[in-house]
């Protein structure tokens, strides 16, 4: 099989450099080009020394990029910038992964809320498939377009998923009378590489703190995919946390039963849904899922407890730019080209 030519528009952020690092390192991936407005004419050794050796690459304008001669781009860019150049490339029969949310929610109007800014190809959008490859793998197959699963959400969703598609099949599982409680904390590189004074190191260490607390654009996705799972509205509660940390997401997630779900097995309900997903391990009863054993990797790392015979908790950890984002990126080109799901991505974490 030839190689696939990728490229990466936004290569300057952190998920761009996470992109660069993991498809580096893929045996069947060539990236041919890699934009970045502002550094155009600078060599991507020189940004990030990491990759000295390994890439022989200068970023290039969006406009002078050979695009349309990929077999894949991935956005790694604000909001706005796919939906603007996913109807040329796809076109010319270039598949097209965001890893922004410009093709993440279904409901327009719920985007332009959430967004500030009106969808400018809704018939795309239409046709997109929403990119997380264990509860979406075969609409994914056949996409032109993959908005990706944001990083908290990618936690929420995996560590809901079994329980809520029992919930569908069976009926009367989870009490949804009351709101599912996901309290989610991430690393600052969640907030992006960009100049804010809350995010220097005088500002972000030896502090903690909850954001987004009146409301946050990781919702409605999350309620989007919950609810599908469900088979009817869930009602959910989100609070996310910055972490003086770089990396990392740890979700604590609080589900209330119903008598009929007091009596399922939920290890062996989680173990046997995940059972054959490389990125997805659910740990032994009893376990502490710590965000260092996923540093760097593709992992999802999820335990479960019964705190009271009612109240389900689940804790769930992933490294933020690895399956919260790049990593799970390059996992969806995998699926979309019709290799391995695992290939290129089978980094194991760093400790410590």
């Amino acid at each position: 099989m030839k190689k696939i030519k990728v490229g990466i528009v936004g290569g300057s952020g952190y998920t761009g450099i996470e992109l660069l690092r993991l498809l580096a390192q893929h045996p069947k991936a060539e990236i041919v080009t890699i934009t970045g407005r502002k550094d155009a004419g600078t060599h991507v050794a020189k940004m990030f020394p990491n990759l000295r050796g390994r890439l022989d690459l200068t970023f290039c304008d969006p406009s002078e990029a050979p695009l349309d001669q990929c077999d894949v781009v991935f956005f790694a860019t604000p909001h706005g910038v796919a939906m603007s150049m996913a109807r040329e490339l796809t076109a010319k029969g270039v598949k097209v992964i965001d890893l922004a949310a410009d093709f993440r929610i279904k409901d327009t109007e719920v985007f332009s809320k959430w967004y500030k800014m009106e969808h400018s190809c809704p018939d795309l959008l239409a046709k997109a498939v929403y990119g997380q490859p264990e509860t979406m793998r075969e609409q994914m197959k056949k996409a032109d377009i993959l908005g990706m699963a944001g990083c908290y959400p990618t936690t929420i969703e995996l560590g809901l998923m079994p329980l809520l598609k029992l919930h569908s099949a069976e009926k009367d599982i989870v009490n949804l009378n009351v709101s599912i409680i996901a309290d989610s904390k991430s690393g600052i590189s969640g907030a992006g590489r960009k100049a804010d004074v809350s995010l220097i190191c005088a500002e972000a260490a030896d502090n903690f703190k909850a954001y987004g607390v009146g409301g946050h654009r990781h919702e409605p996705e999350m309620v989007q995919q919950l609810s599908e799972f469900a088979g009817e509205k869930v009602p959910l509660t989100f609070i996310p946390h910055l972490l003086p940390t770089i990396r990392g997401i740890f979700s604590t997630i609080y589900v209330r039963l119903t008598e009929k779900g007091t009596g399922v097995d939920f290890q062996s309900l989680y173990e046997n849904a995940y059972r054959d997903e490389p990125f997805v391990d659910v740990l032994p009863t009893g376990s502490l899922p710590e965000t260092r054993s996923v540093r760097g990797s593709n992992m999802v790392r999820i335990a479960l407890y019964r705190k009271e015979p009612d109240l389900l908790v689940i804790l769930v950890v992933e490294d933020n730019l690895v399956k919260g984002s790049a990593g799970q990126s390059v996992q969806a080109m995998n699926l979309l080209m019709g290799l391995p799901e695992s290939t290129g991505l089978d980094q194991i974490a760093l400790m410590p």
